[in-house]
């Protein structure tokens, strides 16, 4: 059985005790195999298991080594990807617990699966995400809610919440999370994680049959429990792939990044991005935690950011631009005799129906309308940036929120008196992905044990001026003791936690 030590051991130092031949590739996978099955049914973190493909894989590592072939960077190292645009040759793919997909096996890779194998890790399976990636909560009817390890009645945020959640619990040293409104920011906020959203265009979207997809502003990320190893993830995810028409073909030298200075630095702080209600507990916490980079030698002041819509108007905005994108994949199953809309409306959520309906009913004018929308939030953030260096928000506006039952698990339909959407709308995540720029989520703090997200984003193409920030802000707040309060959780699921 893995020890929590080596269980909560960071990646980078895994890898480095592999190479040393201090562990073996295949004990270290069937120790995180051994620890999922012990710890994973109270958690639900996992919906599809990859062992017997992991096991040779990690068979394969250890003669690599033996044989004296080069190690590379996440060699024997265990990890997961995320059951809605991840992708393994082989493996099912729900997109996200979509129950007409329960049986569908894919024959092509996603950019983390494809490129993390060639660094030599080991993909040990899939994790639970909500339906078609619709939610910042993870829950779907065809796996049920993921449990967040902070507390079982709590659900770990979405989309990449299982991934989230496994990552702090210990089943795995790093997670592939994909981001189109902050589905790896939001569940690295709820389960007290570094999760990193690239710049758009810098690790390559490998899906078909739209390569150059509506909703360019999705992009595949990292969740770990610390920057360095995020860092790792991302010198290996990102780079130029000219299978996607948005590949970006500059390099950043993350590692590097991490020895940046903040000295002299300007940062702007919102406590709402301009537009949303904020619970006081986040609120406070984030507050707080902005100011540790004054000890560092940065230059902090509060800014408003002048965006000319209400939240529920922007979160309508999100849905409906995220929607459309998602007409190419309703065609194309519609073409497998999968008309969802028609015969499977059962096995949709209310939200997904209306939002669909919308998008098929709108026109060229909707498009550009909403386009226009998105320019000026753009316009908004640069104006930042003209002055600042970087802007430092909470991440999500609420503490993590109480699961449903199967398959119903939202978020808040209100924050302070006011009404959110509460399948995204208490997110203050989705605005750079309208915009591209990069943008992490950080340990902020606890609020009654229950992890709080400081978002911190920088300017376009400006990651490695988020790594720096973040690493600073690591050596200045230290998070591993949170852990703790995951190694001790109860393994069992209460009448409370269902």
């Amino acid at each position: 059985m893995l020890s929590d030590e080596l269980a909560y051991m960071p990646a980078k130092d895994l890898a480095a005790k592999i190479r040393n031949r201090e562990l073996s590739a295949l004990e270290v996978t069937e120790a995180f195999i051994s620890r999922i099955e012990e710890r994973d049914k109270s958690l639900n973190s996992f919906v599809y298991f990859g062992y017997e493909d992991a096991l040779n894989n990690a068979r394969q590592a250890d003669r690599a080594l033996q044989a004296g072939d080069e190690a590379g960077i996440f060699h024997g190292v265990p990890s997961a990807l995320k059951d809605l645009f991840g992708a393994k040759p082989g493996w099912i793919s729900t997109f996200g617990g979509l129950k007409v997909l329960k049986d569908n096996v894919v024959n092509h890779y996603c950019a983390f699966g494809e490129r993390y194998e060639k660094a030599g890790g080991v993909l040990l399976g899939k994790t639970n995400s909500p339906l078609l990636g619709a939610s910042g909560m993870t829950d779907n009817e065809l796996f049920g809610p993921t449990r967040n390890p902070f507390d079982l009645t709590r659900n770990p945020g979405g989309s990449s919440g299982g991934a989230a959640a496994a990552v702090a619990d210990g089943l795995l040293p790093i997670a592939q999370g994909s981001d189109s409104g902050g589905s790896t920011r939001i569940p690295a906020a709820w389960c007290g994680l570094f999760g990193f959203k690239p710049s758009g265009g810098r690790v390559p979207f490998l899906g078909r049959p739209d390569g150059f997809r509506t909703f360019i502003f999705s992009t595949e990320g990292v969740l770990t429990r610390n920057v360095e190893d995020a860092a790792l993830g991302l010198s290996v995810l990102t780079g130029y792939d000219d299978r996607d028409p948005y590949s970006v073909s500059d390099k950043v030298d993350f590692m590097s990044a991490l020895h940046g200075s903040m000295k002299g630095k300007k940062i702007a702080y919102s406590r709402d991005f301009g537009a949303y209600p904020v619970d006081q507990r986040v609120a406070n916490s984030v507050e707080n935690a902005v100011k540790l980079f004054q000890n560092a030698g940065a230059i902090v002041e509060e800014v408003d950011i002048e965006i000319p819509y209400h939240q529920r108007e922007l979160s309508d905005l999100f849905f409906r631009t995220v929607m459309r994108g998602y007409i190419p994949f309703f065609e194309s199953l519609k073409n497998r005799g999968y008309d969802l809309l028609k015969d499977y409306r059962e096995d949709l959520t209310p939200a997904i129906i209306e939002w669909m309906e919308k998008s098929y009913q709108s026109d060229l004018r909707d498009m550009y309308r909403d386009q226009i929308m998105r320019t000026e939030m753009f316009d908004a953030i640069q104006k930042v940036f003209r002055q600042y260096d970087l802007l430092v928000t909470p991440t999500a506006a609420t503490l993590p929120q109480l699961n449903g039952p199967r398959g119903k698990s939202q978020g808040p339909v209100e924050i302070n008196g006011v009404e959110v959407d509460p399948s995204l709308g208490w997110a203050m995540t989705y605005f750079t992905n309208f915009t591209g720029h990069p943008s992490a989520s950080i340990p902020a703090g606890l609020e009654e044990n229950l992890p709080v997200g400081l978002q911190i984003i920088g300017k376009r193409y400006g990651d490695a001026d988020v790594l720096t920030a973040s690493a600073v802000f690591e050596q200045l707040k230290p998070w591993q003791y949170i852990y703790d309060i995951c190694k001790q959780r109860p393994l069992e699921i209460t009448q409370y936690s269902k």
